[in-house]
């Protein structure tokens, strides 16, 4: 059965140059699991979910299927960087910084598994993703901290932007908001301290680049992305190599 979806939250050309723009190198998408078969300038998407692909589903499973995807993300290419050889070389307050992104990452990815898969029937739980990460250079400083930052900082605006998605009418949903708000101030902080090697000393790690206004103030508070957006930044990356879809998930 199709679905249609309006484009509501289109990917912007400032969204796609966060990804494809690291260290003036550009990366080249290769696959497409969400906008597959429609332009930017469509206005409606007719889509279905082809029978060999997991489709992240609706409500507050979706929401947590779609952390996971991006945790999955996170953590395997901390999982690269502590392999590489810039991490190797690399002066020791460096080592620890990534050292304990990896292991927050690894604990945010384990921990969404175990929390979907006690809820739900494993055949509902999202796989084990596949990523290719051979465009990036893990011997460059520049690279593993470009691609670091717009990491963390995309990670922040997809939790904030899917916490207001969460149902909240029960005390599940209740508890998904609570630990969504430990897991993106833990975010925002690796954002800042990859922001502060990349310039130390400097306002960097909260830029107005990452802050917006509200009401008319100056930029004080942070950004938050639809999943559709977020989506579509990660297809751009070309990292991810396993295709899925996500018709069913909310928009704000």
């Amino acid at each position: 059965m199709k679905n249609k979806i309006e484009k509501e939250f289109p990917t912007t050309q400032n969204d796609r140059r966060r990804f494809l723009k690291l260290s003036g190198a550009a990366l080249v998408g290769t696959g497409l699991f969400f906008m597959t078969g429609c332009s930017d300038d469509d206005e409606v998407m007719t889509l279905e979910t082809p029978p060999d692909q997991f489709d992240l589903g609706g409500g507050n499973l979706g929401i947590l299927n779609y952390a996971y995807a991006l945790e999955q993300l996170e953590a395997a290419f901390y999982t690269k960087v502590i392999q590489g050889s810039y991490y190797a070389g690399a002066p020791s307050r460096e080592k620890t910084l990534f050292k304990d992104l990896y292991n927050h990452e690894v604990i945010h990815r384990d921990f969404f598994k175990t929390a979907i898969s006690a809820a739900v029937d494993q055949s509902m739980v999202l796989p084990d993703l596949e990523f290719d990460f051979s465009s990036v250079d893990f011997s460059s400083r520049d690279a593993v901290l470009g691609i670091s930052q717009v990491l963390e900082d995309t990670g922040v605006r997809a939790y904030n932007g899917a916490g207001q998605l969460i149902d909240v009418s029960n005390a599940a949903g209740q508890t998904y908001l609570l630990l969504a708000g430990k897991i993106v101030s833990v975010e925002a902080r690796h954002a800042s301290a990859i922001r502060d090697l990349i310039n130390p000393g400097s306002m960097d790690f909260a830029g107005d680049d990452i802050l917006i206004g509200l009401g008319g103030t100056a930029p004080a508070f942070d950004q938050a992305a639809a999943p559709k957006t977020v989506l579509n930044e990660v297809i751009a990356t070309g990292f991810l190599k396993t295709e899925f879809t996500a018709f069913n998930l909310p928009n704000f």
